[in-house]
């Protein structure tokens, strides 16, 4: 023995010391758990004669808390003890059965959806499970069911005051064969929630926080191999000629597999595998994609951004802006927006175990995943085979961002080299290998106008967005014809949170060449960049106060009202400030409203920006988990910060010009301001959260910015060196 300890085992072994239990079952055994209940009063709960009640929680976690938020919803309907709830991931991949019916059945931990999705169909079946014990109760005794009422996993009756625990009714109660219908009126009111809108500790953070979560790199199977991809540095390219002599050299290493867009090698450890990769010589053939220079596309893209003449797909227009522009009394046209490719960033490296059959046709997989519907279906048709021959194993998630929800391309490598060798293997992607062949948010270019009537209120919008199409990547990719219009890159176009009846947002779609993926606020983060900063520089024309402006602009919406009023609050709007300037911004996404204000400084000398304060006010419907949503809001703000301060990516003859976090700089711990968030919830159905801080930040930072340099930055990032050319320096 050395005398060596990693991290995670000297956390283990303090959480051991410390007598921690931990109750999370993401990567065990799910079935022995479940299987194990007499009791399983609906697909989504069982409940053990000790009175452990054990739920399924269909959505990833990855860090945003729906394991416990899900769990908490259904326990509140059934009235449970939260100290005996247990969670697991269902123990079949049945998309009839757990799938999301906001995601048309599938699974799919994607848009903020996971939550909003299953918020009834857990309720009703916390409601239906209550109503089966209370009739079970009610046989046992020999009253009739309106007599007895429930506490945390008991039922009670008035008149005697005898009580018997769910797990006691558990022991010997049978599930009927017609669950009972639940009602909306049946459904617990607001005021009586005990777990809803309430503080509940979250089931991971302790995992986490000792060590002890499993993620899906941190599988092991027996007779395991592990292996590293050589992929083509551009989209399209095949491997022509390798010459792997100089990997087989490098100890441990077993063999070389080609596969569809790279070469694999396979060995003993993480490190050869990586050693060889390094190693190989590979000549790959030639793509357009490789012609693909990212600098001189966005010049592009803001020639074609001004060019009326070039007509975009229209994304969900309203009345009709044309004529209303043509009609107004005054029109503000915008200068160009810009923004660059965003890497997704995500700490885990991308990663899957697979063991596949001798036949080829029966696989196992392990990992973490955003979308296993699509999983499984990409894995199959890797495979040709049939989806229910597909056996996989849900983890943690260590970060996904959208990264991994799409196209599960590392989860079909995995298998293609374990059907190639005949041994489980495990693929894990360097952070090297993420960023020079990741799919990224698109770059942008925006033009927009603004018509306003004689009495001064907007009656008409017009935001052309260029960018490459994430749909049309997708579809390329699997052979199929792509949706025309793209939400993914629209979103956060058009104005919800400010009604103007006459809106057009085109998409001016572009082909050239580059790996694109979903990001966390998917287009909103560009869009609202434009849209926000644009609307602060009609204020100014105008010579209005920008919330002033804005409350004016959303007249007869009091929920963006609510929440300008509060950031107004929060942030002292009018306060003189000394040395900082305050910018403010709204976003709408998922139905989730946000407004938010951000006080920064400008380093003068150097062009770096301080944000030093942001402020948020929120409006997600019902919070079932107030805390968890404003963390999860604190998340986006200081993932999307990175956006604006720093983070680029640029891509020469087809090449990612960016390595690893030393030359894509994420945020740091200096960058971090203070952030404070307030919860407005209301009675309406939860909506989308987790995404919904990134959008804000561009524009709130441009903004304040603007307010105290009287310079205008029109292009993310705002890098030092353009910030102080803005600035004459």
């Amino acid at each position: 023995m050395n005398g060596q300890i990693n991290r995670r085992d000297f956390l283990g072994a303090g959480a051991a010391a410390a007598g921690l239990t931990l109750a999370f079952t993401c990567a065990v055994d799910l079935t022995a758990l479940a299987g194990a209940a007499p009791l399983a009063p609906n697909v989504w709960l069982t409940i053990s004669p000790d009175g452990t009640i054990t739920i399924v929680s269909p959505p990833a976690e990855l860090g945003q808390g729906t394991s416990t938020t899900l769990p908490a919803v259904l326990s509140d309907e059934l009235d449970a003890d939260w100290s005996m709830v247990r969670l697991i991931m269902p123990p079949q991949w049945d998309e009839n059965k757990f799938g999301n019916p906001a995601w048309s059945q599938k699974f799919n931990t994607t848009a903020s959806l996971a939550t909003r999705g299953y918020f009834k169909s857990m309720r009703i079946a916390g409601a239906q499970a209550r109503r089966v014990l209370l009739d079970a109760a009610a046989q046992k005794w020999g009253v009739p069911v309106g007599e007895l009422a429930t506490e945390p996993s008991v039922v009670v009756h008035r008149g005697s005051g005898r009580h018997l625990s769910y797990g006691d009714i558990a022991a010997f109660a049978k599930a009927p064969l017609q669950l009972p219908q639940i009602a909306d009126s049946d459904l617990k009111s607001p005021a009586a929630f005990r777990y809803i809108g309430k503080l509940v500790p979250r089931w991971d953070v302790p995992l986490k926080a000792v060590g002890a979560a499993r993620y899906g790199i941190d599988v092991q199977v027996p007779g395991m191999v592990y292996a590293a991809v050589l992929h083509s540095p551009y989209e399209g390219g095949e491997p022509e000629t390798v010459d792997d002599a100089g990997a087989r050299q490098v100890p441990g290493i077993a063999d070389v597999v080609r596969l569809p867009g790279g070469v694999a090698v396979v060995g003993s450890t993480v490190e050869a595998t990586q050693a060889a990769k390094a190693k190989l010589k590979v000549t790959w053939r030639a793509a357009p994609a490789a012609e693909l220079d990212s600098e001189r596309a966005l010049n592009d893209f803001v020639a074609i951004a001004r060019d009326k003449s070039r007509p975009g797909v229209p994304y969900w227009p309203e009345g009709d802006a044309v004529a209303a522009m043509r009609d107004a009394a005054a029109v503000y046209r915008s200068e160009v927006y810009r923004t660059r490719y965003v890497y997704h960033g995500q700490m885990e490296p991308m990663n899957a175990t697979a063991a596949v059959s001798a036949d080829g046709k029966v696989a196992e997989i392990w990992c973490g995943t955003q979308a296993p519907s699509l999983l499984l279906d990409d894995v199959a048709h890797a495979l040709a085979t049939d989806r229910s021959k597909i056996t996989f194993h849900q983890h943690l998630v260590g970060g996904g961002y959208g990264r991994r929800g799409g196209p599960q391309e590392v989860a079909v490598e995995a298998v293609r080299i374990a059907k190639a060798i005949g041994k489980p293997v495990k693929l894990i992607w360097s952070r090297e290998d993420d960023i020079k062949t990741g799919k990224f948010r698109p770059m942008t270019a925006h033009y927009i106008e603004a018509g306003f009537d004689a009495d001064g209120k907007l009656i008409a919008w017009h935001h052309r967005v260029v960018a490459e199409s994430v749909r049309a990547y997708r579809a390329a990719g699997t052979g199929t014809a792509p949706l025309q219009i793209d939400s993914i890159v629209m979103r956060g176009s058009l104005l919800p949170q400010y009604p103007v009846p006459n809106q057009l947002a085109e998409h001016v779609i572009q082909a050239r060449g580059a790996r694109l993926s979903s990001l966390r606020g998917v287009g909103v983060g560009y869009n609202a960049f434009a849209v926000e900063s644009f609307l602060d520089e009609i204020a100014k024309a105008q010579n209005k106060d920008p919330i002033a402006f804005r409350l004016a602009l959303s007249e007869g919406q009091p929920r963006v009202q609510t929440l300008l009023r509060n950031v107004a609050a929060m942030s002292d709007w009018q306060r003189p400030r000394d040395g900082t300037g305050l910018g403010v911004a709204v976003v709408e996404k998922e139905d989730t409203l946000e407004a938010g204000v951000a006080e920064v400084s400008v380093d003068r000398s150097t062009g770096r920006i301080k944000v030093h304060n942001f402020w948020v006010a929120i409006d997600a419907g019902l919070a079932v988990q107030p805390r968890n949503l404003a963390m999860q809001t604190e998340g986006g703000i200081v993932f999307g910060l990175g956006h604006v301060l720093r983070e680029k990516i640029t891509i020469k003859d087809g090449r990612v010009q960016q390595a690893n976090f030393s030359d894509y700089e994420v945020p740091r711990m200096s960058d971090v301001p203070n952030i404070e968030v307030k919860v407005v919830s209301t009675d309406t159905p939860p909506t989308g959260v987790g995404e919904n801080g990134v959008p804000l930040v561009a524009g709130a930072v441009g903004n304040a910015i603007a307010a105290l340099t009287e310079i205008r930055l029109r292009e993310l990032p705002f890098e030092p060196d353009r910030v102080r050319a803005a600035l004459g320096a």
